[in-house]
């Protein structure tokens, strides 16, 4: 019930806090790790969305670093 009643109370203000712009890679890795996670056990869905989404990122970042590298050597 208190658990409730916080998210409750928390989620106004978390929804009014701006979130980053650009989250490439995350969605997809999101959906990886809490697919990967659900079949390890239970609890760990949200664990591997978390990671998928940190993993996610992390690669569409370094491939857009990759992509930018290779327009300026041509």
């Amino acid at each position: 019930m208190i658990r409730r009643l916080l998210t409750a109370a928390l989620f106004p203000a978390l929804m009014a806090l701006p979130g980053p712009a650009a989250a490439a890679g995350c969605l997809k890795g999101a959906a990886v790790g809490g697919v990967g996670g659900h079949f390890v056990g239970r609890g760990h869905a949200l664990a591997g969305a978390a990671i998928g989404c940190a993993v996610g990122h992390h690669r569409a970042a370094a491939a857009a670093r990759r992509d930018g590298a290779a327009r300026g050597r041509r």
